[in-house]
């Protein structure tokens, strides 16, 4: 039997891990989720936590860890106070802590943009996590999902990515390089907008808002010429 740390929401996924023999404990931001969870009876231990903030929990004590459609939150800074990059690192860092040397962590997300893919795997590694990404049904627009595979100690024999035509043909970093072929094309083609125009403005704001900066909202007033001061 294993331990393993699940970020749970309502415990769906625990159902699972139960049902596989092993014992889990989860945590979720939400007090409404946990709330679910608990009405549901789930058989694993629950905790309020925010995992930007770390998970609150002893070094090697869990042999894996499972998150599904989670960690892509952490690319968002709901409060004025959150620094992505930095709540990320935190989170990737008490991750590897609280995990024994032979675990493995399947985190699935979705990724806005291929640069939150690339800092996400790229923050996984500082921490001293081996692996990486994973995406099935690359080609499909609805299907297509990420998985960040990480090994603790030595990276092992990862899963093929599924694919529609049930053959593995395509690869995660060749999918990924074709996502950043594509932000090119994009900032290619944004450079014919009027410079200064509501259109240039916005595109120039939704790429800082990738890039994690911190950027004004948009308004009615965004674009608009300030009037002239006598």
């Amino acid at each position: 039997m294993k331990r393993i740390i699940l970020l749970c929401g309502s415990g769906l996924s625990g159902e699972t891990v139960t049902e596989a023999g092993h014992q889990w404990v989860g945590i979720d931001i939400s007090q409404a989720m946990l709330s679910v969870a608990q009405q549901r009876e789930v058989e694993g231990e629950l905790v309020l936590g925010d995992i930007g903030c770390g998970l609150p929990f002893r070094s090697g004590t869990f042999d894996g860890a499972i998150s599904v459609s989670a960690i892509q939150w952490l690319c968002n800074a709901d409060r004025a106070s959150h620094n992505p990059v930095a709540r990320i690192r935190t989170f990737f860092t008490s991750l590897y802590a609280c995990l024994t040397r032979s675990a493995r962590a399947v985190l699935q997300f979705y990724p806005d943009s291929v640069i939150q893919a690339d800092l996400l795997q790229s923050e996984a590694a500082r921490a001293g996590f081996s692996g990486g990404l994973i995406i099935d049904f690359p080609n499909s627009t609805r299907a297509k999902k990420y998985f960040l595979v990480l090994d603790v100690s030595t990276c092992r024999n990862r899963p093929e990515p599924l694919t529609e035509g049930g053959s593995n043909t395509l690869s995660a970093p060749t999918s990924v390089v074709q996502g950043r072929l594509a932000e090119i094309r994009d900032l290619r083609q944004s450079k014919k907008l009027p410079k200064h125009s509501v259109a240039w403005i916005k595109h120039k704001k939704e790429r800082a808002r990738k890039q994690m900066k911190e950027v004004a909202h948009d308004s009615k007033y965004t674009g608009r010429k300030r009037p002239q001061r006598l």
